[in-house]
């Protein structure tokens, strides 16, 4: 049964990008021992993928002309008007996320949902208790300010660590479950 996973990359002190979104303290670790590799196994298991509206932004400014996942669906929340890129598969949808979950989950099929951010659409998938994993990699930087990884308003019950890996000497990957209480199920 497909699943909702937020997979990412933090900084120690627990921010995914720089308040200006600049992210060139997490592509230096790109070509990292691991890194790769960790990254194609997690995208074998993706079928669909739901990003907010200034992840796609980031993506269309830094990867102009080439769409990233041109064969997995991808569902962008957002309030602003855009256009998909030439031979992707991308629906803009606004609204509450409860509402898409089921065609979220019906496209991805017998693979999961990749909930690639921001920390704000996670954190709506959280509070609508339809987060049900995070593979968070901890990369050895501290930005002392900018985009928090999960913004909630209040804590979260523990996490159950399902698995750690060092990537390159130097970053941590954490898979934690959350608790089913936290993320039920949801039919596609």
């Amino acid at each position: 049964m497909a699943i909702f996973q937020y997979y990412v990359a933090s900084t120690i002190d627990g921010f995914i990008a720089s308040p200006d979104d600049d992210l060139g303290w997490l592509l230096q670790f790109d070509q990292a021992e691991g890194v790769n590799e960790s990254i194609e196994a997690f995208m074998a298991g993706v079928g669909c993928i739901a990003m907010g509206g200034d992840t796609y932004r980031w993506l269309m400014e830094h990867e102009p002309g080439k769409w990233p996942y041109p064969d997995t669906p991808c569902w962008v929340f957002t309030h602003h008007e855009y256009s998909a890129p030439a031979g992707s598969d991308v629906t803009f949808v606004r609204g509450d996320v409860r509402e898409f979950a089921p065609d979220l989950l019906r496209d991805a099929g017998d693979k999961n949902v990749w909930l690639v951010g921001g920390g704000h659409l996670v954190a709506q998938f959280a509070n609508a208790g339809l987060l049900h994993e995070m593979i968070v990699t901890i990369i050895p930087v501290v930005l002392g300010a900018g985009k928090r990884l999960l913004p909630l308003n209040g804590p979260t019950a523990p996490l159950e660590l399902v698995s750690s890996k060092i990537l390159g000497g130097a970053a941590a990957e954490l898979h934690y479950r959350l608790p089913q209480a936290q993320a039920g199920p949801i039919q596609a």
